[in-house]
């Protein structure tokens, strides 16, 4: 055979080569795409961490904890001291979960923080109340009052709705749920709206005449039923607070299990001898 003959045979040899090495690595993949588990299948958490509120929530959680061990789910509670960093945690994949916000406040941290959090079960409803230790009725509140309220967008709006209802100021016409002092139209009794972080207003009541606090903070401030002179209606209350997780995975297995955990009796036994009738199961 000439020299270009076996040229012509090396490199069909060749090619030949290439082709099977190809088609062996191709049917390699295949195989191993059958065999790599679906996003669903991988999702499927046996081990989830949930971010919550420190205090009372505590409690209800080790309830929660003890039913999702029953489902086959481990829950590991992570405990925050303010309400920033629950969803700064999950939406960087720290935790699997949280659960200590209503959809007001969710909306507004979406807005100006970008988050791609959603609400997949809802848990409570604290209805947030005027409270006072020098007044006993609404009434009482004298001209030029001083009324704190808290200062993060949602609350504060909430509070406002609070004083609104009650006749104390008349909020602008199609004024929202994110309500600020420059949405009150009228004032009759020259209120003086202090704004101080949600964490303070409760334990400033002392010198106030009288503070919008939110329940859990009111019970952490020693206020009772007995300094409540207000309440926000319950019916229809868009703040209920619910379960949160990251976009995208609402719809897992474990997602399921996490929400009959704490959507039962047993949690809902333990959240009223902790809250002692101040939150209201919302599901």
């Amino acid at each position: 055979m000439s020299e270009s003959g076996n040229a012509s045979k090396s490199l069909v040899t060749s090619i030949t080569r290439r082709a099977g090495l190809a088609a062996l690595l191709a049917t390699t993949l295949a195989v191993i795409g059958l065999a790599a588990p679906s996003p669903s299948f991988a999702e499927d958490k046996k081990s989830i961490k949930v971010g919550i509120i420190s205090g009372e929530d505590e409690d209800v959680w080790r309830v929660v904890t003890a039913e999702a061990a029953k489902k086959g789910l481990t829950i590991e509670t992570v405990v925050f001291n303010d309400y920033t960093q629950p969803n700064e945690a999950l939406e960087r994949g720290e935790i699997d979960a949280n659960a200590f916000q209503h959809k007001p406040y969710l909306d507004n941290q979406i807005k100006t923080q970008g988050y791609h959090i959603v609400p997949v079960g809802y848990t409570a409803v604290w209805p947030i109340g005027l409270y006072s230790k020098k007044h006993a009725k609404v009434a009482e509140l004298p001209e030029g009052a001083v009324i704190g309220v808290p200062n993060d967008p949602s609350n504060e709006g909430r509070a406002l709705h609070v004083l609104d209802h009650e006749g104390l100021i008349k909020l602008k016409d199609g004024t929202g749920i994110l309500a600020t002092t420059a949405d009150i139209a009228e004032n009759p009794r020259k209120l003086e709206i202090k704004e101080l972080d949600a964490g303070i207003v409760g334990r400033s009541v002392d010198d106030l005449d009288a503070a919008v606090v939110n329940t859990d903070w009111a019970l952490k401030s020693g206020l009772g039923p007995e300094n409540r002179i207000a309440q926000e209606p319950v019916a229809d209350n868009p703040y209920r607070n619910f379960i949160a997780v990251k976009a995208g995975a609402e719809n897992e297995p474990w997602v399921k299990t996490l929400v009959a955990s704490y959507q039962n009796e047993a949690v809902k036994a333990e959240f009223d001898k902790v809250y002692k009738g101040t939150g209201i199961s919302a599901y």
